[in-house]
């Protein structure tokens, strides 16, 4: 049905017209398109030739994507896209009443053993597509009201991004963009979107080097995720929410509560307060579930309790973070 719908709009070009909107003096102004055309075409050129021996990414595993070669993440030269729609269960200043305009990534370039998400990150659930795909993608959901455009697990398609950028606003694309990812990321391919991106939403997951290996075969983790939330964080700063309620610029940082997993919850917890921002916006999640592989483990084969849950968040505040997410249960009910 998507995929029809995505059809239908490619050859709709009264509806491309309907979306062609430049945001008014009052509304905020995205950073790509305050950004000279120039510049934009230097990143996309920079960022196609790093698929060449592919290092987007920290495992740098060196193929040529461009030539059709996939490395861990499983992809190629085309980004594939599981699903896109308004999403209502994000965080509250990014949902609003049009909800958040979700695009999910198929595939990932860190694959946690317990993701929720299992049948898109590992199993690869979604379809390859074209640059004029990608870009109308994010027409649509702006059409729809949706307040933002959010990219999730994008780390790996970075470079797929940025090359439907300049379609999308020639149609108009006027919403900021979301970059919603793991935390595992490379310093050097979040510089080429300085300036594009206005929102960072990063996981923080794992504080020990073991458990990131056992988790997620990537011991490297905790030091990549410090280093990318940095330079996150001195791109667009702290978050930034508008009079209506909505984001429009910084960073928002999620941490998913483990089983038994508070010593790490407080040492990153202390991280983002003390070398990052005591008003970093963070969401400490309650939802883990054992997804995946997660049942061959018996430490995470459980539902976290309601004492650990409490307990994350005694841990958050007593570092002097205030800024902790807190949903509206009514909208997420709805949208369900």
């Amino acid at each position: 049905m998507a995929e029809n719908i995505l059809t239908a709009f490619l050859t709709d070009q009264a509806t491309l017209s309907y979306n062609r909107r430049m945001p008014t003096k009052e509304e905020f102004i995205p950073g790509y398109l305050k950004l000279p055309a120039a510049a934009l075409d230097e990143r996309i050129r920079t960022a196609e030739e790093m698929l060449s021996a592919c290092r987007l990414c920290p495992r740098a595993c060196g193929v040529n994507r461009l030539k059709g070669e996939m490395g861990i993440c499983r992809t190629g030269e085309k980004a594939a896209v599981a699903s896109f729609m308004p999403h209502f269960g994000e965080e509250t200043p990014l949902v609003g009443k049009g909800g958040s305009g979700t695009i999910f990534i198929t595939h990932c370039n860190l694959l946690c053993i317990f993701c929720q998400n299992y049948e898109i990150s590992h199993l690869g659930e979604g379809r390859a597509v074209t640059t004029e795909e990608l870009s109308a993608m994010m027409l649509m959901l702006q059409g729809e009201g949706c307040h933002n455009i959010n990219f999730v697990t994008p780390t790996h398609v970075t470079a797929q991004i940025l090359a439907a950028l300049p379609l999308a606003i020639a149609g108009g694309l006027h919403v900021p963009l979301v970059y919603n990812s793991s935390g595992y990321d490379m310093v050097e391919t979040l510089r080429l979107l300085d300036g594009i991106f206005d929102i960072y939403m990063p996981d923080f997951k794992f504080w020990d080097p073991d458990t990131a290996k056992l988790l997620a075969h990537a011991p490297d983790y905790p030091k990549r995720a410090r280093d990318a939330i940095r330079e996150m964080h001195r791109q667009v700063g702290d978050l930034v929410i508008n009079d209506k309620g909505i984001a429009v610029q910084g960073l928002l940082v999620r941490h998913l509560v483990m089983p038994d997993g508070l010593a790490e919850t407080k040492e990153i917890t202390h991280f983002l307060a003390t070398e990052i921002s005591p008003h970093t916006y963070v969401n400490i999640m309650d939802q883990y579930r054992p997804c995946g592989r997660a049942r061959y483990y018996p430490a995470i084969n459980r539902m976290i309790t309601s004492a650990e849950y409490d307990e994350a968040l005694r841990l958050a505040r007593e570092t002097g973070l205030s800024r902790i997410d807190e949903k509206d249960w009514r909208k997420i009910i709805a949208w369900r």
